[in-house]
């Protein structure tokens, strides 16, 4: 189906307004993957609040120049992740190509405005979730002030063991 100009338009306001509010975008190359594996691919991204979008490779180029931010030339079938966290869409779309025999491939991206390669993509799908990262956080706040807890609570015992002691000697005497 041919599509004028006012609604090639429209897809392009359309992803620009979702790349304004995201914090990444990876460009994947889906060739290969059936209907079901697809659906199955966006069902997995949309659980992990991130989205997947096929449009042309011209469209989908201007509407990220438009967006203000700087692309490469796409080339072949494209697939684009437009996530809001970034750790989330790189791990969903590493462990789902992981199981499915590389696919999609990865082509690159955008994160917080700058270009990034395939390996960094990698490296963002192997980081630890925020989750993990606050859980981690919480534990090492936690840790000091356990041991110090231990401390006044070992002071305390030991000023209790004083005071009995005393009265011990005391009712002796």
């Amino acid at each position: 189906m041919k599509m004028n100009k006012t609604q090639k338009q429209k897809l392009v306001d359309e992803l620009r307004d979702k790349l304004g509010t995201a914090n990444a975008l990876y460009y994947t190359d889906f060739t290969g993957l059936n209907v079901k594996r697809m659906t199955d691919l966006r069902r997995r991204l949309r659980k992990a609040g991130v989205e997947y979008i096929v449009i042309k490779n011209t469209l989908a180029l201007r509407a990220v120049n438009e967006s203000g931010l700087m692309s490469e030339r796409l080339k072949g079938p494209t697939g684009i992740v437009v996530a809001k966290d970034a750790v989330a869409g790189a791990k969903v779309l590493s462990d789902f190509a992981r199981e499915n025999d590389s696919r999609p491939g990865i082509k690159g991206g955008l994160f917080d405005g700058k270009s990034i390669g395939v390996e960094q993509v990698k490296q963002l799908a192997n980081m630890p979730s925020r989750e993990q990262l606050l859980a981690e956080l919480g534990a090492s706040m936690q840790a000091p002030l356990t041991t110090f807890l231990g401390a006044m609570n070992s002071m305390l015992t030991t000023f209790v063991g004083a005071l009995d002691a005393l009265k011990q000697q005391k009712d002796a005497a």
